[in-house]
């Protein structure tokens, strides 16, 4: 998969530690003119992190309470995004926001993102394909604007939080500066 325009390395947040993790690297690319991918490396010692086994695809809530994989969507100039979460274990859940953390909905109408894993001992890729027109109806040429981020827990319970560029301040992935990619569709 061709690598993104920025840097894809997610950073830790500077109130949050994770030693387990040695790298969580990102891209996205159009996959057609309906679908992108996003794809997430985990390169860890999982031994020292909790990782939801694999099970069926399915919709879940609150997948940000664990290790989840995150990513929002926007069209540029426009208030509105979606989120969308992606568990290890295949659960998955995408919201739509009206604008910065107001009118959340969940996304019923949009065909189900395909969830494709892959887990070894040094890590974890996942690869999720999700049909951007359903979650953002607009013909093309679009702008994207994308925010990439990961929730990750370790042994003990606490939480990290890993993203492309934060804003000032506590972990926020919804914050309009950690839309750090931009991919025109």
């Amino acid at each position: 998969m061709p690598a993104s325009r920025v840097p894809s390395a997610l950073l830790r947040h500077a109130s949050s530690s994770c030693e387990a993790v040695r790298t969580l690297e990102v891209a996205v690319r159009a996959f057609d003119a309906d679908r992108v991918v996003l794809r997430y490396v985990l390169d860890a010692d999982l031994e020292r992190l909790i990782i939801p086994s694999e099970d069926a695809q399915r919709r879940a809530h609150e997948l940000w309470l664990h290790t989840c994989f995150e990513a929002f969507l926007a069209v540029a100039g426009e208030p509105g995004y979606c989120e969308l979460n992606f568990a290890p274990s295949r659960a998955w859940a995408m919201y739509r926001f009206s604008a910065l953390r107001q009118g959340m909905a969940v996304i019923n109408d949009a065909r189900a993102p395909h969830l494709a894993m892959v887990r070894t001992a040094a890590g974890i890729t996942l690869d999720a394909t999700v049909f951007w027109r359903d979650l953002i109806p607009r013909a093309a040429p679009v702008r994207l604007r994308i925010a990439m981020a990961a929730v990750v827990e370790d042994e003990g319970g606490r939480l990290s939080y890993w993203a492309l560029r934060h804003p000032p301040g506590k972990p926020d992935f919804h914050h309009p500066d950690s839309f750090a990619l931009e991919l025109d569709l």
